[in-house]
């Protein structure tokens, strides 16, 4: 149980330095972007919203993929058990809640990062 629980944590790991891969290249590649929100008079708040929104649809549409399917093939596999459990929906639910929750924090620390930035610094730069 204690192996299954570290390789778990590991890739959950893995998965987040991979998001918060893909997170500072979008913010690098929009950099000038973000710079004339700011001159423009963006908050931090609306310039966190506008980096993380296309990640959470993203984590969305997975879910949306992924529940009905796991859901699936998990009840036909506990199925061809004699004594098995019943999947509820609060599983699901709190799987879908802690992926959101994991994404909104991996990104939030770059898009943060990215609205605190000086303007005229990414304004300079080539």
């Amino acid at each position: 149980m204690a192996a299954a629980a570290i390789i778990a944590v590991l890739i959950i790991f893995i998965s987040c330095l991979g998001l918060f891969g893909l997170a500072t290249y979008m913010a690098e590649t929009r950099i000038k972007e973000i710079g004339v929100r700011k001159v423009l008079g963006a908050s931090v708040v609306n310039l966190w919203g506008l980096l993380s929104k296309d990640f959470l649809g993203l984590v969305v549409v997975s879910l949306i993929v992924a529940v009905p399917l796991s859901f699936y093939f998990m009840n036909h596999w506990l199925a061809n058990y004699n004594y098995h459990s019943d999947l509820s929906w609060w599983i699901f639910a709190m799987a879908a809640a802690g992926a959101l929750l994991l994404t909104i924090i991996t990104v939030s620390f770059q898009a943060i990062r990215a609205g605190l930035a000086s303007p005229v610094k990414s304004l300079r730069m080539d």
